[in-house]
């Protein structure tokens, strides 16, 4: 199993220390630039790099009478640089250093969110091989439908969490740019080299067309990725209350030593987990909805969309981060009961088998509305009466024109159902 991280990991990227660290970063790597083009003296250039530094009280404390974070940071940061501090920030905005601290900021998080999903599809894996001949019922509506193989819900989630990994991928991809372009982005008292030299130090790609800030539909674009890792979180959870169920428990969520279910009734265990990420899904999901907002702004910028970021962007970083975790944590002890799958199975008295005497029948020559009316009169009398599915075929002389004892018996074989999995596991694994 990949060494895991710990969650503190996801909260410095978005603690205030690293966001100043980033905007620092930025503007150094813009003094670099500056100095390559011979517009900053080399020995004012390792001075700034020696002495660049700030401490956030101080930042605060000067906040509080500018009203301005950028300009609180750069005073703190020139009190500790000095004289050679005048060349920081020079042709710069302040979403220069913002948007372009931020896109570095998101790709630490995208970081670590790809390494939560790597380490979960690789889970996800090995349960759906530890569960592959594990029969169990499928269900649509609700309702039996016909036997699968508990192993293909891991198989299952382990494909769309390939999805999730890729759209991440595409998504950070398309994050992962900066502008140093000015106060509308027109480069009017900045060179273009500046942006093409200092963005290719931080590692990212430049914003073809800016205005004063980078565009928000790339923000949008990797929220709604984490809104999709979410889905997907909640859909597992889902599934694993549903069988959590008394009446069904055929899986549960791990129920640790000591742990209480309930204040009044001592015999309660509870999806809680599972419940929680069904919760904090609907969180993120609604915060993705927030940054479809912000990609409207007026003209070439307002600052509408900047109070939603500073909750939304780390929330939903930090959400997604704690969220994969938790489920793996699910997921790698998930208690499953086999033998109550096969007891579940026979509570529909072999009414799954419709289908195949359907198809036996029209095999045999009767049109498809005669033979489904003749099974689905046997199936609902199953039904109704509680007799297994298999005596009123035996006994229906209708269908004994058709099918002899023999073919019946056959049609109620449960591997039938699953003699396909090695095929769809091909598709999925590819040769394990």
């Amino acid at each position: 199993m990949i060494e895991r991280y710990t969650r503190k990991e996801m909260g410095h990227i978005w603690s205030m220390e690293n966001k100043f660290r980033k905007w620092l970063e930025v503007e150094i790597a813009v003094c670099e630039a500056w100095a390559e083009l011979g517009k900053i003296p080399q020995d004012a250039l390792e001075e700034i790099k020696t002495k660049a530094d700030f401490d956030l009280k101080r930042i605060d404390e000067i906040e509080a009478t500018v009203k301005h974070d950028v300009i609180a940071f750069l005073t703190a940061v020139a009190e500790k640089v000095g004289p050679s501090s005048r060349y920081i920030h020079m042709g710069l905005t302040s979403s220069d250093v913002v948007d372009t601290a931020l896109a570095l900021q998101i790709k630490e998080a995208s970081n670590l969110i790809m390494k939560d999903l790597i380490e979960f599809k690789e889970l996800l894996r090995e349960k759906a091989f530890q569960y592959k001949n594990t029969i169990c019922m499928g269900r649509s509506h609700g309702v039996h439908a016909e036997p699968t193989s508990f192993g293909l819900r891991f198989a299952l989630w382990y494909e769309e969490t390939k999805r999730n990994i890729e759209r991440l991928r595409q998504a950070t991809e398309r994050i992962s740019v900066g502008k140093i372009s000015g106060a509308v982005g027109t480069f009017s008292n900045i060179p273009t080299e500046i942006e093409e030299i200092a963005l290719k130090k931080l590692g990212l790609k430049p914003e073809p067309v800016a205005t004063q800030v980078v565009q928000r539909d790339r923000h949008a674009e990797f929220l709604s990725c984490l809104a999709l890792i979410a889905a997907m979180v909640e859909k597992i959870a889902v599934e694993i209350r549903h069988l959590q169920r008394t009446e069904v428990l055929e899986a549960e969520e791990p129920f640790t030593k000591g742990q209480k279910g309930s204040s009044a009734m001592p015999h309660k265990r509870n999806p809680i987990g599972c419940e929680n990420l069904s919760g904090l899904s609907r969180l993120v999901r609604s915060n993705a909805f927030a940054s479809f907002e912000n990609v409207a702004l007026w003209h070439d910028r307002d600052i509408s969309h900047s109070s939603v970021e500073r909750i939304i962007i780390p929330d939903n970083c930090i959400l997604v981060d704690y969220m994969l975790n938790r489920l793996y944590g699910i997921i790698k002890d998930l208690v499953v009961y086999p033998e109550r799958m096969l007891k579940n199975i026979e509570l529909s008295y072999g009414l799954y088998n419709s289908q195949r005497v359907l198809l036996a029948l029209v095999e045999k020559g009767l049109t498809r509305e005669e033979a489904y009316k003749i099974t689905q009169t046997n199936a609902m009398r199953s039904w109704q009466e509680g007799v297994p599915f298999m005596n009123f075929l035996l006994n229906d002389n209708e269908i004994r024109k058709y099918l002899t004892e023999d073919e019946i018996k056959g049609i109620f074989d449960l591997n039938y159902y699953t003699r396909n999995v090695d095929y769809i596991y091909e598709r999925v694994f590819g040769n394990r």
